[in-house]
């Protein structure tokens, strides 16, 4: 399932960043603790070695007065500074911080016995002999201890600096090791990451792509989704799939009922024209003005009518990629010579004025179909004649360009909403700029869009609300398309 997929890929990535963090702490707390070592063995007994040297050298400047003074004070001092070193030298072989800790221990009890004595004989008048035995005995058990603690100082110093050296490699060690494992971490959690990211976007891309392609009419798609899967991707493919052949098969009875429809009402529609006709011309009496004008409504609505019908025939077949299209040869200036007197009359109507330019290397002649471009261009500038209020400006533009001939109608009506421009080539679609009041069926640019891409052209769109309007079409000198392509309503156009 997609839930346990995520959850075991974000519980992995977690897992693998605690790896070297948790090694990093460990690193830190043996860093700490070996630190917390060098200050309770190494710092303490180089502060007591450095008080035993003190106490030592006291020890020897007190030592010549025992002859010298031989006073019970100067005795009891001596003593005083001899229990003091007895005690640093104790708290050092507690610590391990001096080598030969038993000698100088020796060499202090020789120093007692003998000062006591050196004493005694000072006290008796025998300074000559005290003096010799504190040169004998003292002096030496002295200057051993001094030569002790000063090897005692050096050793300590080279194993200080060997357990310093020890912690920075191994602080260096575990830098490199948690650089390292976080380098692998980072790489395996990149790894997981893109595995979640494949697993959960590839699906979602396919399933986004198809949808887009129903909602531009394409209800067969592939999906390039196995619905056979065990997880949420496989039940929304079923779920796809089912809507796509629902959808196919509604668009399919769709327009196979406007295709029937549509031709079923010809007829009607054809013998009901006749018999206004037949009225028009008094065949059947003669008829007053009243008569007459709701004979001519009744005629511009059958007409009307009749147009609808052949608009949504002609949708059917786009749809069905059955139409026609007959390229013949014609003489271009003429074909626009004839556009421009018929939309001049509705120019001046409308009190719009209408500009037809033509560049100046037009191709005199072109292999279209006359008729089907008339009624591209007449439904485009009809169009434009309908949005463009009194006093506006219409016009058509005609030049060529490279191997083709490229026209566009520009008005300066009401413009199209940014939102809508997409759509204004769907079926049945109508922009958010009626403010004329006329509706239309929202076939012609549909039926337009059929027609240019059957000859090979382009047709696009730009527009900017309260400014104006632009089609533009590109159609090919010549056009060797003889049958209009499946006619697809949400296929976003190209600007020409």
């Amino acid at each position: 399932m997609l839930r346990t997929r995520l959850a075991l890929g974000i519980g992995g990535i977690v897992t693998l960043m605690m790896i070297p963090v948790g090694l990093s702490i460990l690193s830190v707390l043996q860093l700490r603790k070996d630190t917390e070592g060098i200050r309770d063995v190494e710092f303490q007994a180089a502060v007591v070695l450095g008080k035993v040297r003190v106490a030592v050298q006291e020890l020897d400047q007190t030592k010549d007065y025992l002859s010298i003074l031989p006073e019970e004070t100067t005795r009891t001092q001596f003593n005083q500074r001899l229990a003091t070193l007895r005690g640093l030298v104790d708290s050092l072989g507690a610590v391990n911080g001096m080598a030969g800790v038993n000698r100088v221990r020796g060499a202090l009890t020789i120093i007692g016995v003998e000062s006591e004595r050196a004493h005694q004989l000072a006290a008796a008048g025998r300074a000559a002999t005290a003096d010799s035995v504190i040169d004998r005995a003292i002096t030496p058990a002295i200057d051993d201890i001094e030569r002790i603690v000063a090897l005692s100082e050096q050793t300590l110093q080279d194993r200080t600096r060997e357990r310093v050296n020890d912690i920075a490699e191994d602080s260096v060690r575990s830098r490199n090791t948690s650089l390292e494992l976080l380098g692998a971490a980072v790489i395996l959690a990149i790894l997981i990451g893109l595995w979640l990211t494949q697993s959960v976007s590839r699906p979602i891309n396919e399933l986004d792509a198809g949808m887009r392609a129903v909602a531009e009419g394409d209800f067969g798609h592939p999906l390039q989704l196995a619905p056979q899967r065990e997880d949420e991707f496989g039940r929304l493919a079923k779920s796809y799939n089912s809507m796509a052949t629902q959808l196919r098969e509604l668009d399919r009875l769709k327009a196979e009922f406007i295709s029937v429809a549509s031709h079923e009402l010809k007829t009607p529609i054809n013998v009901v024209m006749g018999y206004l006709q037949l009225l028009q011309d008094n065949v059947y009496g003669e008829l007053n003005e009243r008569q007459r004008e709701i004979l001519g409504t009744l005629n511009a609505q059958s007409k009307s009518l009749s147009r609808l019908v052949r608009q949504l025939l002609d949708v059917s077949r786009f749809e069905a990629g059955g139409g026609k299209v007959e390229p013949r040869t014609f003489p271009l200036p003429s074909f626009l010579g004839d556009l421009e007197r018929t939309f001049r009359v509705l120019a001046i109507q409308r009190n719009v004025a209408l500009t037809v330019s033509r560049g100046p290397d037009l191709p005199p002649e072109v292999r279209w179909d006359p008729d089907r471009i008339n009624e591209v261009l007449g439904n485009l500038l009809s169009n434009a004649f309908k949005f463009t209020p009194s006093g506006g400006r219409v016009s058509l533009e005609v030049e060529r360009e490279g191997d083709g001939v490229s026209m566009r109608v520009r008005d300066s009506g009401a413009g199209i909403p940014a939102t809508e421009v997409a759509y204004v080539f769907e079926k049945f679609y109508q922009a958010d700029n009626q403010t004329t009041g006329i509706k239309g069926t929202g076939l012609g640019l549909a039926i337009a869009k059929g027609i240019v891409t059957a000859h090979g052209g382009t047709i696009g769109v730009e527009s900017n609300v309260g400014v104006g309007t632009q089609f533009s079409l590109h159609l090919p000198i010549r056009s060797a398309a003889t049958r209009l392509a499946p006619f697809r309503p949400h296929e976003e156009a190209s600007t020409a």
